[in-house]
């Protein structure tokens, strides 16, 4: 008996389970509430889009123009500088040694233009003029004895070839001391004026290259181009920094007083921004932390989308008019390279449309 309704009774059960599990499995699960509560718009009518905090110079990727190894980290991170700052600095002690080669050779020129400017020597002088002393001196004695054998009346005790050679000695004599006073006159007249300016030209070619060598260790020396906050340092003591576009800026910097917010919209929402409309930008994460913000500028070029919020929701195949806002970071805790959440002023969409046809038909009527 009980074998006869046992499997009717278990046919049953399983029916009714059945039907349990499927009107339980179909019924919608509740959603869960949300772990942190966003931000409502303070606005009827607004654009929303995600903007990302930068510095209001731009965030400065700072480089090096000359590649070597790093003598010198001079910042940390989040510490303030002024322009013209040291960030870091490349070894220089194959120019130095160079520096004082060219030094010694623009010290060398120098001393030569020196020399010139100032010739002649005092202790020139006298041995000159003793050479034209002793000149005159031979002249005088050749004359005499000139004079002398040409006072000899007669002729057989005068030979011709003797009175020659005396005026001949006479004329030597002559020309020896012609040949001093020149050379007195050349001493005293001092250098020649093409030789001190060859000379010149020779010290400002030494200068310069003292000064081209000075401007390649000046090169080694980064220093920062603004005022502003190092936001990022990623180089070390002896590690090798490249020239050129890296991967990761050497240096980060930039100014944080004030912060800019560079906001994506969409390109189907960018007719509806008008310049000068109130926005606000809520910190993500904290919708009691909120600011206002000040219309900076358009970037007038439209760019695919590359700040990714992480939503599901999220298009990643549009382009966005990228617009820049201004606020005051105070006592926020916000970091330069944050997402935010930003809603823009806006007039209301059946406005707009309503305006629109309104020209269209007066644009009709004028046809």
């Amino acid at each position: 008996m009980i074998r006869t309704f046992l499997v009717p009774l278990l046919a049953i059960a399983g029916v009714i389970f059945g039907v349990f599990t499927v009107v339980k499995g179909s019924r919608p699960p509740m959603a869960s509430p949300p772990v942190i509560e966003p931000p409502t718009a303070p606005f009827t009518s607004f654009v929303a889009g995600s903007g990302m905090i930068e510095s209001s110079t731009q965030n400065i990727a700072i480089g090096t123009p000359v590649a070597g190894v790093v003598r010198r980290v001079a910042v940390v991170v989040g510490q303030g500088v002024e322009a013209g700052d040291v960030l870091f600095e490349i070894d220089t002690r194959d120019l130095e040694a160079e520096l004082r080669v060219r030094e010694a050779a623009l010290h060398v020129a120098d001393e030569q233009l020196r020399a010139l400017i100032a010739a002649p020597r005092p202790e020139e002088i006298p041995p000159a003029r003793a050479r034209v002393t002793e000149a005159r001196s031979h002249l005088d004695d050749a004359q005499s004895q000139l004079d002398l054998w040409e006072r000899v009346n007669d002729p057989r005790a005068v030979s011709q070839d003797e009175v020659s050679r005396r005026r001949f000695a006479v004329a030597s004599a002559r020309a020896r001391v012609e040949e001093a006073e020149a050379s007195l006159a050349l001493l005293m007249a001092g250098a020649w004026a093409p030789t001190v300016a060859v000379a010149q030209a020779q010290v400002a070619s030494a200068r310069a290259s003292v000064e081209s060598i000075r401007t390649e260790l000046d090169r080694r020396v980064v220093r920062a181009p603004v005022s502003g906050r190092v936001l990022q340092v990623n180089v070390r003591i002896g590690e090798f920094a490249p020239a050129g576009v890296v991967a990761a800026p050497l240096v980060m910097l930039g100014g944080v007083d004030p912060l800019h917010v560079r906001v994506d919209i969409d390109e189907h929402d960018a007719w509806r921004v008008e310049a000068g409309a109130k926005a606000v930008a809520f910190v993500r994460g904290n919708k009691s932390l909120r600011t206002d913000l000040r219309f900076v500028r358009y970037e007038p070029y439209v760019v695919p989308k590359r700040s990714l919020t992480g939503e599901s929701t999220e298009r990643v195949d549009t382009r966005v008019l990228q617009v820049l806002y201004s606020f005051e970071r105070g006592s926020m805790p916000v970091f330069v390279g944050q997402q935010m959440d930003v809603y823009i002023e806006a007039k209301p969409m059946t406005d707009l449309m309503d305006g629109g046809t309104r020209r269209g038909q007066a644009a009709g009527e004028g046809l």
